[in-house]
Parts: C-alpha cells; sequence; structure tokens
C-alpha cells in the first residue's frame, strides 16, 4: 500500500479587484495534517461501538458520540487555527485496489483552506447538537441508535469533505443519502416519517445519476479519478477534457441540487422535518444540505474556466431556488418547515454565488449560515419541547417563559435577515457584491437584462422576503398571549448552552470576512493546489450594503406591523392573504403533486403491466423451460433404464449363466481331471496328424 503526498503552492494577489486563488502555504507537514485520518475514522468507531455497547447501557451511547466528536472539534479546531496563522496545504491518497488502464482506487485526506473550514464547522456545529440531543431525546425510543445513526451522519461527510478523489467523495455523499434516510424515518412506526425518509432518499438517487456520470466523464478524459488531477488538466484547457468539460460539470451540478436541494429537486428537504430536531440542525446547517455548495466549491477551478459556460445556468437554478422556495416560507405554520424553506433560500444564494464566480461569497455564506441555521433549528426545538407542538398555532407568548431561547432566536433570525452588524449580514451582502461584477455569466440574459443584474434584484428581494417570514416567525412565537396547552418552560442547561454558544458564533462570525477591514476568509479559502480567479471587493461597497440592509429593514417592518397585534387566535394574527398567490404558495407550487402523479403512474399502469408482464411472459418462458426440462429428465430416464440398464443387465445374466455351466466341470475328482487330460492330448495328436 502506497503513499503519496501532493503539494502546491501558487503566488498571492493582493490588492486588485480581481485576485488569484491558490496562495503560499506555510505548512506542508506535521502531525495535525498527517492524521487526519483520525477526523474520517472516529465517527464511525462511535456508530459502531454504539450498536455494540448501546443496549447495555443508554448512556454509553450519548458519551462515546460526543466523546468522538469532541475529538474532531478539537482537531478540526486546531486545522483551521493553522490555516488562519500559516496556511496549510496537504494531500495524501493511499492505493487500496488497482482498477485497471491506469486507474486506481485511493482512500486519502486533502487539507487546504476549503477542508479546513469544513472540518471546523462541521466539527463544532455536530459537537453543540450531540450535547443538545442528549436532552432533546431523554426519553425518546431507539435513543442509542439515534447516537449511533447521527455519528454514521457527521462520519460520512467528513469522508466527504476530505476527499482527495471523486470516488472516495462519492462513497461519502452515498453514505449521507443512507444515514439520512435513517434518521429522517427515526420515528419510522408512522407511515408518514418513513415516507419522508424514503422520498429523501429516492429524490437523491435520481440526482445522484448526473455526480457519477459526471465523475466519470471527467475522470474517463483525463485519466484520474484524482481532483487536483483533473484541476490541473482544466487549468491546462487542453486534451479531452475540453470537449467534455461543460457536460460534465452540468452532470456534477445535478447531483449537487439533489443534495442540496435546489429547485425543482428541492421537495424532498421540507419534508425531511419529520426526523428528530437534532439531525434537522445538523443536516440543513453543516453536513448533508451543503455538500452540495462544497462539491461546487471544490471543483470551482473547472467551472471559473474550462466549464464557464455551465455557469449561467447554475445561477439560474440558485435564483429560482433562492426566490421561489423563500416564498414558500410564507405560509408555513410548522416552525421547523419554516426554516427548511429558509434553509432552501439559503442555499439558493450559495449557489447563485458560485455560478456568478463569488467562490469566496458562496463559502463565506455557507460558513455563516451554518451557526445561526444551526442556532435557529436548535431553538425552535426547544420551543417544540416545551410544548409538544411544531405548530405556530399552538404557540404565542413564549417569550416570558423561555428567555434564553428567545434571545437567541432572535440572534439568529437578525442574522439569516441580514442585519448588521450579524453574521449574515457580511456574507449575504458579498453575495450581492459579487453579483455586480461577475464577468463570466454577463453575457446571459433574462428578460433583456443580463443574468447578473437580473439576479441581483432578485437576491435583494429575496432578502426582504426572509427578513418578512422570519418576523413572522418570531411574533407568532413568542409574542402575544400562549395559545396552547400545558406550561412551557426553558429547556435544561443542556439544550440552551448550545443555543448560547451559536449565538455567539451568528454575532462574530461575519468580521472574518469584511472588505477594507480584514479579508481573513477570502485568503484562507484561496489556500488550494489549483489556481483560479474570482472577484474580491476593495472594500465595503455601500451603495449594495445599503441596498441589501433596506431590503431586510422593510421586510421586518412590515411583519411588524402585521403580525405584532395579538388576537384570539393565531390563524386570526396572520393576517396577510394575498388571493391566487397564497393557495399556489400553499400547494407548494403543486410539484409534490406532480410528482406523485409520476409516482402514481410508477405504482399504477407500469406496476400492473409489470405484474402482467411478470405473470403471462417471464412466467410462462420459465414454466415452459420447466416443462421441457422435465420431458427431457423423464426420456433420457427411459434410455437409461430401458438402454444401458437392460445391456448391462443382460450381460451380468450371460455371465452368470456361463458361469454357471462352467462350475459343473470343477467337480474336485482327480480321476475325471486325468481323464479329461488324456482326452485332451488325444484330440491334440489327432489334430496335429489330420490338420497338419
Amino acid at each position: 500500500m502506497g503513499s503519496l503526498t501532493r503539494l502546491g503552492m501558487f503566488l498571492a494577489e493582493e490588492g486588485g479587484e480581481h485576485g488569484g486563488g491558490g496562495v503560499e502555504a506555510g505548512i506542508t507537514s506535521g502531525w495535525a495534517v498527517e492524521n487526519v485520518w483520525l477526523i474520517l475514522v472516529l465517527p464511525f468507531v462511535a456508530a459502531l461501538l454504539i450498536v455494540f455497547l448501546g443496549k447495555a447501557n443508554e448512556k454509553w451511547g450519548h458519551r462515546l458520540a460526543i466523546a468522538m466528536m469532541g475529538y474532531v472539534f478539537f482537531h478540526g479546531t486546531w486545522l483551521w487555527i493553522l490555516t488562519m496563522t500559516d496556511g496549510v496545504l496537504y494531500e495524501a491518497s493511499y492505493v487500496i485496489g488497482d482498477l485497471g488502464s491506469g486507474f486506481a482506487f485511493e482512500l486519502g485526506w486533502v487539507v487546504d483552506g476549503l477542508s479546513s473550514m469544513m472540518f471546523f464547522v462541521v466539527g463544532t456545529v455536530a459537537l453543540l447538537v450531540y450535547i443538545y440531543a442528549v436532552g432533546y431525546m431523554k426519553g425518546e425510543i431507539r435513543y442509542a441508535g439515534f447516537f449511533s445513526a447521527i455519528s454514521l451522519f457527521a462520519g460520512a461527510m467528513l469522508v466527504l469533505v476530505a476527499a482527495p478523489n471523486l470516488v472516495q467523495l462519492i462513497i461519502g455523499w452515498e453514505l449521507v443519502g443512507v444515514a439520512s434516510y435513517l434518521l429522517i424515518g427515526h420515528y419510522w412506526e408512522e407511515k408518514e416519517n418513513s415516507s419522508a425518509g424514503m422520498k429523501a432518499f429516492y429524490v437523491n438517487k435520481v440526482a445522484d445519476v448526473g455526480l457519477i456520470l459526471g465523475a466519470i466523464m471527467l475522470s474517463a478524459s483525463v485519466g484520474t479519478f484524482n481532483i487536483t488531477g483533473i484541476l490541473d488538466a482544466a487549468e491546462e484547457g487542453a486534451g479531452e477534457l475540453s470537449s467534455v468539460a461543460v457536460v460534465g460539470a452540468l452532470l456534477l451540478f445535478f447531483g449537487a441540487m439533489g443534495k442540496s436541494a435546489q429547485f425543482p429537486l428541492h421537495v424532498w428537504l421540507p419534508d425531511a422535518m419529520a426526523g428528530p430536531t437534532p439531525v434537522s440542525a445538523l443536516m440543513h446547517a453543516a453536513t448533508m444540505v451543503t455538500a452540495g455548495v462544497y462539491l461546487l466549491g471544490r471543483m470551482f477551478p473547472l467551472y471559473e474556466g474550462l466549464a464557464a459556460d455551465a455557469r449561467p445556468w447554475i445561477m439560474l437554478i440558485g435564483g429560482l431556488t433562492l426566490f421561489l422556495t423563500g416564498l414558500i416560507a410564507l405560509v408555513q405554520w410548522d416552525l421547523k418547515k419554516i426554516l427548511a424553506y429558509s434553509t432552501l433560500s439559503q442555499l439558493g444564494y450559495m449557489v447563485l454565488a458560485m455560478g456568478a464566480g463569488a467562490y469566496t461569497a458562496g463559502l463565506f455564506h455557507l460558513f455563516t449560515h451554518a451557526f445561526f441555521k444551526a442556532l435557529l433549528f436548535l431553538g425552535a426545538g426547544s420551543v417544540i419541547h416545551a410544548v409538544h407542538s411544531n405548530d405556530m398555532r399552538d404557540m404565542g407568548g413564549m417569550r416570558k417563559p423561555m428567555p434564553i431561547t428567545y434571545w437567541t432566536f432572535v440572534i439568529g433570525s437578525l442574522a439569516l435577515a441580514g442585519i448588521p452588524p450579524l453574521a449574515g449580514f457580511f456574507s449575504k451582502d458579498e453575495i450581492l457584491a459579487g453579483l455586480t461584477h461577475a464577468e463570466g455569466p454577463s453575457t446571459a440574459m433574462v428578460l433583456g437584462i443580463g443574468i447578473d443584474t437580473f439576479f441581483f434584484w432578485t437576491a435583494v428581494f429575496g432578502a426582504a422576503i426572509t427578513a418578512f417570514y422570519m418576523t413572522r416567525a418570531v411574533f407568532l412565537t413568542f409574542h402575544g398571549e400562549y395559545k396552547g396547552h400545558g406550561h412551557p418552560h426553558e429547556s435544561p442547561a443542556s439544550m440552551s448552552a448550545p443555543l448560547v454558544v451559536l449565538g455567539v458564533f451568528s454575532v462574530g462570525a461575519g468580521f472574518l470576512n469584511v472588505p477594507g477591514v480584514f479579508t481573513g476568509m477570502t485568503k484562507w479559502l484561496e489556500i488550494r493546489a489549483n489556481e483560479f480567479y474570482e472577484f474580491h471587493p476593495e472594500s465595503l461597497d455601500l451603495g449594495v450594503a445599503l441596498t441589501g440592509l433596506t431590503a431586510g429593514v422593510v421586510g421586518i417592518a412590515i411583519g411588524w406591523w402585521l403580525f405584532a397585534r395579538d388576537a384570539d387566535t393565531q390563524a386570526e394574527r396572520d393576517r396577510l392573504h394575498i388571493p391566487g398567490l397564497y393557495p399556489l404558495l400553499e400547494n407548494k407550487y403543486y410539484l409534490d403533486d406532480f410528482y406523485l402523479a409520476i409516482v402514481a403512474f410508477i405504482k399504477g399502469p407500469l406496476a400492473r403491466f409489470i405484474d402482467w408482464f411478470n405473470g403471462h411472459v417471464i412466467d410462462a418462458v420459465i414454466n415452459g423451460a420447466g416443462l421441457v426440462g422435465v420431458w427431457l429428465g423423464r426420456a433420457v430416464y427411459g434410455v437409461d433404464q430401458k438402454g444401458i440398464d437392460a445391456a448391462v443387465n443382460g450381460l451380468a445374466g450371460a455371465a452368470g449363466a456361463s458361469g454357471a455351466v462352467f462350475r459343473r466341470a470343477q467337480t474336485g475328482r482327480v480321476q475325471q481331471y486325468a481323464a479329461a487330460f488324456i482326452l485332451g492330448v488325444v484330440v491334440l495328436v489327432i489334430s496335429f496328424v489330420f490338420v497338419l
């Protein structure tokens, strides 16, 4: 088993609007980078041990999970600090098997700015979610099994993030899908929950076809599965890759559309709320749904260069997702589903940024969004834990009995709405700035204007919608009189402490990239083994910042005006209903009905045809072959009995008869033997005399 380490160092460009990606790394070896395999292996060790030890003592489940993820957090934070201070660039691949034609199956890890950021994000959010889950899942069915499955989930994401080649990336990708199926359907006793798990699995499998075909196409054209090798070839722009780059890149993006739930493959994600709330927090913040955005970031040099023609399509899908799914959040009563559609909208922002060539902006928003979206989901879970309902019609008045949950939820909502100085303001503002300087796809037109200009205003309007529906959620959940039953109370420390920590990150994470003040995130994310170019704001664009901020403030103001006043019921407080639009949103653009019609065809006429074909054609062929076999068996049996056996038995009978005749000559009397001897001699003498 061999080892290959690949290092890359490139010149950093500072000060210009379009800086070069790929900077000189200070660390290319050392214990932290050479032992990243521990980050990848330990979550799987936890998942396996919990299976064997969890039944004996349920506490072993969460203790093992938290201990292993605690190590991942420690190691990931170490790598992130090294990235921020010195820069790290390291790649290791171990050959597992030879696939022929120059291809090899390899496993390994990459440590650069992008993977270090993801190690830190996944480790931090997962650890806090695990701690939170101890209180939230207490007394729940399959408690230990939950921690086993969620450890598998986080481990699969880490394998994906660390992948130096497309084969390992697909392995992690599929493991994430399997783990999500288990977690979404955790309460599988209810059909709705098991159906949600299957829906997520099936939709992602459709998208995965694109990912696998794209990976095969790109790898075959270059002669390697190694991502750095593919991006090297893309940088050179020669060979077979140039002829398949756009198609291969679009196929990869189709795979990303499934995992990152882009329109119209977004339908699985709101239903995924059937799983426990800690799963929703981890899935929507740091793992599954960010995988598609991570893939676009990892392959960005391909999209930025040789496959630039794919970027208008990426912008189109991202823009549609951020706008259309954000609108659906306006009509939701399920608190978690509001956040789910919010996640879809924010993922649209990230994908739109990637399509516009704003690499840092898209990934910076992934970074900040992980903290405030995890905060919002865990805050929603805290409320649900107190009132035993997801429905905001059973809430209201939660501000006083749950002050920690309330204030942290408000912080998360303001960060999501893009209000300064919270994290979401800086990352969303950078996306808007990137859209004003998008060069690659700017020749594409939408409604007679440049695609970048069109989606800039789409993103601004989306920001207003985001602020509006989050204001609605805050007022209907926490303000007014309590409309439910029971006695709400603040969650235990194991649940409230992670909210406070995530609240701190939601406030401070944005300061890691403030144009003109501190551009650390830009420098760190550019530590890559392949060179590329992207837009770098020289300073804070006040016009763009004020436009985005105005949109957020207007959304909050309208929401405040509509929802601040209390009423006898929550339905009466929901004072906005737009005829024509709201029925369309309540039915989610009828996409689920469309997909169900396809499924109904598969389950109905197609299934009946397959059943008929199986019974009348396949079974007929099989039964016919069986009858022929029976006839041949009988014929062979007859030949065997009446032919072969008769001949053998006849020979045996003849031998027995002749033996009986010759047996009479053996009397045992010497006189008879002497007489026979003399008679024989006489016969021989006569024969010699007369014959010769």
